[in-house]
């Protein structure tokens, strides 16, 4: 099997390409799907304090028995947690439950703009950065203009945004919004909570190089610099969706791809609206 690739953010740690996503994972489920993923190979586990799965997260980390320093943690802090206050208790129960000494990753979950708090709570991260219980820090679900505000009142500019994106919703001014700033993209629902791959140009590209329409589209992502995090709960998909580090899509293919964009192929919330 080809190696795992992986992208470097902007304070210089690595993070993998493809991770496993748990969102709608029971807690009680978790332990059982974490460890299939890392069993397979994946080294980057993406969960959240409101996925209520934290705990399960944390035993199926610790029942993979793979050295922890090879493994890539994400967790968020939630909409309600906001505030510098809020966030420092938040983030320390979201270590309690996971068990672990340090997360890889911590995001500001949403920016909830009604709150007028993400700059306060993006300072907090940097505190907890500092101290070294989480390698990096980052969001979700900003766009430009919470970016744009965030990084003129701190001049800190974030390590990733992790955003809806998928063939169907392709976020291009976002995208090169993070490009220019040097944010790597991380995409979340990166097959369209399983629309992609009902789409027949999809499909037609995965027939030629004897692949699944979800591989194409991870795929996808992947020549296009993204991080991605696709779900799954059954073994035998999660081991698929990491199989897609040994072929390559075409330019022509790639281009054929970018055509299905649609600016209303939003499915989650729109990040304005969203507390």
């Amino acid at each position: 099997m080809a190696q795992q690739t992986h992208i470097r953010l902007n304070d210089g740690i690595d993070i993998p390409q493809i991770g496993l996503g748990v969102w709608q994972v029971e807690n009680r489920d978790a332990p059982k799907v974490v460890k299939a993923a890392i069993d397979a190979g994946y080294r980057s586990i993406d969960t959240a304090a409101i996925y209520g799965n934290e705990e399960g997260v944390g035993a199926g980390i610790r029942a993979a028995r793979v050295p922890r320093e090879q493994l890539f943690v994400t967790t968020k802090l939630w909409n309600d947690r906001h505030g510098a206050k809020n966030t420092f208790k938040a983030f320390d129960e979201s270590l309690k439950k996971l068990q672990l000494a340090y997360v890889d990753l911590y995001l500001i979950h949403w920016p909830t703009p009604r709150a007028n708090l993400y700059v306060e709570t993006w300072q907090a991260l940097q505190e907890i950065k500092q101290s070294g219980r989480a390698k990096a820090v980052g969001v979700s679900n900003f766009k430009v203009p919470h970016l744009e505000r965030l990084i003129g009142e701190t001049g800190i500019v974030p390590a990733i945004n992790q955003i809806e994106l998928h063939p169907r919703f392709q976020q291009k001014a976002q995208r090169e919004f993070h490009a220019r700033h040097n944010i790597v993209t991380e995409s979340w629902s990166p097959l369209g909570q399983g629309r992609v791959m009902k789409d027949p140009l999809i499909a037609g590209i995965a027939q030629k190089h004897g692949r699944t329409p979800a591989q194409v589209a991870l795929r996808w992502h992947i020549q296009n610099g993204f991080v991605a995090i696709p779900k799954s709960v059954t073994p035998s998909r999660i081991v698929e969706n990491f199989q897609v580090f040994d072929f390559e899509l075409t330019e022509d293919e790639m281009e054929k791809i970018t055509t299905l964009d649609n600016n209303r192929g939003r499915i989650g919330p729109d990040p304005d609206l969203f507390t």
